[in-house]
């Protein structure tokens, strides 16, 4: 077994505190061995064995740090990364990895020229739900895929007072949610053809987009990605329709909402719960339906990854290009919407 990965966490707000910290300490191949923030009192109560700094420039000074999160605002990010990879330290940078698909190649350059790992936080490849996915369109069950959709809605009709609400630091869901739908759909199907989208604003007093419609062209089917914040009657998290049958998954997984009520990677019961999808295929010239149960989720195999990426030289599952990628997609969606056009996809190398 390797020594432990240790993690310097930069910023410890929800993302910081819920999303990361939890699930490296207990990944069994990382620690949390020091945390950047303006909230030390509660980083300290809460990982007692870290050191507590106040800032990105302590964090770096810290020898013993392998690699740095990134879990700051979304405006933050290119800026901390851009320092964390030219102090020669690995990054992970929480989603969006930055505002733009320029900084986020600039990023992926640097981390090239000196040889360390920019890591986008596209831990949804580790939902349950998508991992059960996957396994059904590698197997062929559904024969030649003609649809897909992929929906993240939610019921929040209130806009709080918050950055990931405001418009002018990459605020709202095509920021937010946006880049794990997309990354989803990059890993199943690899690069599209073409991109379309609406974009749209529908909240009294909202000034970031609450409301995203993308379709990825990819010859001779298209992705459907959805996601809206005034959905009180959910569609399906995913719908796929084949030549040979059809697949229908309603809820979430269950890991965040795990993650928010104190449950951690290794406790009984983490990443189970997820309901089951429904096939329906011909078998023997009838049409038969049944449920196929869904996968545990296993948020911790993001950061076991990242441990055999940096520590063994294993491949990680989400490339640099691929972060690239998914802001490609974003720009080209929100230019879609703007334009009401339907515009090609082109790789920045």
């Amino acid at each position: 077994m390797s020594a432990s990965l240790k993690i310097g966490l930069m910023g410890y707000g929800f993302a910081g505190a819920t999303f990361h910290a939890p699930v490296i300490d207990h990944c069994g191949r990382a620690s949390v061995a020091a945390i950047a923030t303006g909230r030390p009192e509660q980083a300290l109560a809460d990982y007692p064995h870290a050191k507590v700094v106040a800032d990105l420039d302590a964090l770096l000074a810290l020898e013993e740090i392998d690699c740095v999160v990134i879990a700051t605002p979304n405006d933050t990010h290119f800026e901390l990364a851009r320092r964390t990879l030219e102090a020669g330290k690995h990054v992970v940078v929480d989603k969006p990895v930055t505002l733009t698909a320029a900084d986020a190649h600039t990023l992926a350059n640097i981390a090239l020229a000196r040889g360390k790992r920019f890591v986008p936080f596209h831990n949804r490849r580790w939902d349950g739900d998508f991992l059960s996915v996957r396994d059904l369109l590698a197997d062929g069950t559904l024969g030649r895929v003609t649809q897909f959709e992929s929906h993240f809605d939610r019921f929040r009709p209130e806009v709080r007072q918050r950055w990931r609400e405001e418009a002018s630091r990459g605020g709202g869901l095509l920021f937010d949610l946006g880049p794990h739908l997309i990354d989803q759909a990059l890993a199943l199907f690899g690069a599209p053809q073409t991109v379309s989208a609406t974009v749209r604003t529908h909240r009294d007093e909202a000034s970031a987009p609450d409301y995203v419609h993308i379709q990825l062209g990819y010859g001779e089917f298209e992705v459907v990605l959805h996601a809206s914040a005034l959905t009180m009657l959910l569609a399906p998290r995913f719908a796929i329709h084949g030549t040979r049958g059809s697949y229908v998954k309603y809820g979430l997984d269950t890991q965040e909402d795990q993650l928010k009520a104190g449950l951690r990677p290794g406790d009984d019961g983490f990443g189970a719960g997820n309901t089951a999808g429904v096939l329906r295929v011909v078998e023997g010239g009838q049409e038969v339906e049944r449920e196929l149960p869904t996968r545990n989720g296993d948020y911790a195999g993001f950061y076991i990854a990242l441990a055999d990426s940096i520590q063994n030289g294993v491949k990680f599952p989400v490339s640099a290009q691929e972060a690239v990628d998914v802001m490609t997609i974003i720009e080209l969606a929100a230019r879609s919407s703007d334009e009401g056009v339907r515009l090609p996809f082109e790789r920045i190398r």
